[in-house]
């Protein structure tokens, strides 16, 4: 049987991620060391510190995330004969995937996420915009809510369709606030804000 990996996406990140894992595994911690390196900061503290406010910034997340995704396919290959056929990432995962594969450096790899982070949160400033997971609704109910409460000054609308029944939506702060309690209104099974600082993967 042939192993696929599948790196995630931001989103899946918080302070004190991979604390009980890196007592067990020597490797997380070196991972996070020779990252920190590249970066010239200290990404663990970051990381096992925070504050929350600072590791949910998208120049700060991108690199954490990369980092801890190849942190635990490090582990997982001292435990198990490693050899994946694929690899493949949901947005910033397709960068973990080309580390683990071997395409880019650990450190090119941190840098590139660094600088891709930096660019987007100039893009559109902390606070502007956010992302938020709708579950439990059908793909035109929770694209038809967001269209009919968008503007071009309110936008919001589907942007990720994860699965059945599993929606992300992004835009302004506001609409994303709006289409939230109008979709928990038509019956959303679980409606919630996403920790990142962007409207990531909007038209």
């Amino acid at each position: 049987m042939s192993l696929g990996i599948l790196y995630p996406g931001q989103g899946s990140q918080r302070v004190g991620m991979l604390a009980e894992a890196a007592v067990a595994y020597p490797q997380i911690r070196e991972t996070f060391s020779e990252a920190s390196e590249a970066l010239g900061y200290d990404l663990w503290a970051l990381v096992s510190g925070g504050p929350s406010e600072t590791l949910e910034l998208t120049e700060f997340t991108q690199p954490a995330l990369l980092t801890a995704s190849v942190a635990l396919f490090r582990v997982f290959c001292s435990l198990h004969d490693c050899r994946p056929a694929a690899a493949a990432g949901h947005s910033l995962g397709e960068y973990s995937a080309l580390v683990c594969a071997g395409v880019l450096s650990l450190a090119d790899g941190a840098r590139l996420t660094r600088q891709r982070g930096a660019a987007m949160q100039a893009a559109v400033p902390a606070g502007q915009g956010g992302m938020a997971v709708i579950i439990g609704l059908p793909d035109a109910v929770v694209t038809g809510t967001c269209k009919s409460l968008s503007s071009e000054t309110h936008f919001v609308a589907g942007v990720n369709f994860n699965g059945p029944g599993q929606v992300v939506i992004a835009g302004h702060e506001a609409a994303v606030d709006d289409a939230l309690d109008a979709l928990k209104n038509v019956g959303a099974r679980r409606a919630m804000r996403l920790p990142v600082s962007d409207p990531f993967h909007t038209p």
